[in-house]
């Protein structure tokens, strides 16, 4: 049976350091009618979380983008900003989605030019959907986005490109310039310093000169209504970073599945749809969200064992693990595997204490779901060489598939 375990299992008794940057907490109790929204807060800020109060507390891959009535006063003009490679490509397009549907307005900002290579893999080959649910496409350079965007205002601006201020600064300053009331960044859970007491949780200890913790202190200093989001791992359709295919490449192949170390090493995995109805939150409770960092991932935790077997199950078919020493393969060690030879698993408890947010990542059922989708585009009769499997495997003295 698969290791699929419980955070709130595994973790309870921890008492990690307290949250930093300070919060601002709110609740919000909002009435909607066709013409009015009356919202009352409470706000404690500055808020230093402490460990009492951090206790742990599906949808289609292709889902139609319907519109839904939402109150004039309520709906909101968002601008993306998306980068044109990477996993994190996919998160923009998810969220657009997401908006659409709930009748926000969107324009989608991708990086670069409509032209390029880039644009023929998903989720750009997908971007009509954008478009045909009432969003806008456009291409561009960030350096100029005045001009890209000229004559359109926005309520929020999500910059899902940047890893580094050098990236954001000038998406910031062109916002906070263009009265944006709300400014949103997609940073990384690869910021965090590795702990001997996992989860990492908000405030949890970063590496200080990481292009992405420099990126929220500028925010922090630039905007009063901001907010960091930290995703990890995330599966989906439209997805171009390799994750779960990882694993199937080798599954469906009858091939052994090289794991480095013990096999027992936690990590997080999210559906995409997690970390969109995460932003999605964000812009819709702007209050609550702002001044915030958030653990952008599903609430549960699987083993790197785990996932092969999971994967395996997925497929209907059996799965060889082998276990070797990252040190033995020398420098193909990084390239050898998807994820990180370690503990590297976040939780999502500033999402679900702040913004009552709550995940729906079902990952043996969402896995099935992706099988389906990668027998569908043909990638397990695809001819795949395994040159690093290959030496793991001499290493082990274990016979190389044929």
């Amino acid at each position: 049976m698969a290791t699929l375990l419980s955070s709130s299992l595994l973790f309870s008794n921890l008492s990690p350091p307290s949250l930093s940057p300070s919060l601002s907490l709110s609740t919000t109790t909002t009435t909607t009618s066709s013409s009015s929204s009356l919202s009352s807060s409470v706000s404690l800020s500055p808020l230093s979380l402490s460990s009492s109060s951090r206790k742990k507390h599906s949808l289609s891959s292709s889902f139609k983008v319907k519109a839904t009535i939402v109150a004039s006063s309520e709906k909101k003009k968002v601008a993306i900003v998306n980068t044109n490679s990477g996993g994190h490509a996919v998160i923009g397009f998810y969220f657009a989605k997401q908006l659409l549907s709930s009748g926000h307005d969107v324009t989608i900002l991708t990086v670069g030019d409509e032209s390029s290579d880039k644009m023929k893999k998903t989720p750009f080959t997908r971007f009509s959907e954008i478009v045909d649910g009432g969003g806008k496409t456009v291409w561009g350079d960030v350096g100029a986005i005045g001009t890209v965007l000229e004559g359109l205002s926005f309520d929020v601006v999500l910059d899902n490109n940047g890893k580094d201020l050098d990236a954001v600064r000038p998406v910031a300053d062109w916002a906070k310039s263009a009265g944006v009331g709300q400014f949103l960044f997609i940073s990384s859970a690869g910021i965090y310093k590795q702990t001997e007491e996992p989860p990492h949780v908000e405030g949890d200890a970063v590496k200080a000169d990481a292009g992405h913790v420099l990126v929220e202190k500028y925010l922090s200093e630039t905007f009063e209504n901001w907010a960091s989001f930290r995703p990890q791992y995330m599966i989906g359709s439209g997805n171009n970073k390799d994750c779960e295919e990882w694993f199937f490449d080798r599954i469906v192949r009858g091939r052994p599945v090289p794991i480095p170390g013990s096999g027992m090493q936690l990590t997080n995995i999210s559906h995409v749809r997690d970390l969109s109805s995460m932003l999605t939150k964000a812009v819709e409770n702007p209050t609550a969200a702002s001044g915030n960092i958030f653990n952008c991932v599903s609430d549960r935790a699987v083993t790197l064992d785990g996932m092969a077997k999971l994967c395996a199950k997925a497929a209907g078919l059996p799965v060889e693990i082998v276990h070797y020493d990252p040190k033995s393969i020398g420098s193909d060690a990084k390239k050898a595997f998807p994820f990180r030879n370690m503990h590297f698993y976040a939780e999502p408890r500033a999402a679900k204490d702040i913004l009552g947010w709550e995940s729906s990542t079902n990952l043996p059922e969402d896995l099935k779901e992706r099988y389906e989708e990668y027998v569908k585009i043909g990638r397990d009769k695809k001819t795949m060489k395994f040159d690093i499997d290959d030496k793991i495997l001499e290493t082990l003295k274990i016979p190389v598939p044929v």
